[in-house]
């Protein structure tokens, strides 16, 4: 059911896909709980996150999903706390995204910067030019 999601969502097959993922989801889908989150909180990302205690918050899926034991929940997480300006939060959640087994987490909380080179730093005014060790991940 979760392939067929994605497949009405991305490649315009006929159908509604909300109301699968919601299905999904509500049994404790991991991915379908991120597919969900990443939905509620795109493009405003500082509003709509929620409170994780709300279940139907971006900040409530996406922490089930971290619960449920998958890594891309957490530095979904650690992204949006970053794009919020939250740093603190920020850091825990890169560190949870690495205890969940995130390669790329774990590189990043050991170069652990407070500046970033993609557009939504440049929101927060946190942004930096590109590196060269940018470019080679």
């Amino acid at each position: 059911m979760y392939e067929k999601a994605l497949r009405i969502r991305y490649e315009r097959e006929s159908g509604l896909w909300r109301p699968i993922l919601w299905h999904l989801a509500l049994r404790r889908h991991a991915d379908a709980m991120i597919e969900l989150a990443d939905w509620i909180s795109d493009g405003d990302s500082l509003r709509r996150f929620g409170k994780p205690a709300d279940p139907f918050s971006a900040a409530g899926l996406y922490r089930r999903a971290w619960k449920s034991g998958n890594e891309r929940a957490a530095a979904n997480i650690a992204a949006s706390n970053f794009n919020r300006n939250n740093l603190a939060d920020y850091r825990r959640w890169l560190r949870h995204a690495a205890d969940a087994g995130s390669r790329e987490s774990a590189a990043e909380l050991r170069a652990f910067e407070t500046r970033l080179p993609h557009g939504a730093a440049r929101k927060i005014r946190r942004l930096r030019p590109m590196q060269m060790r940018d470019r080679q991940a």
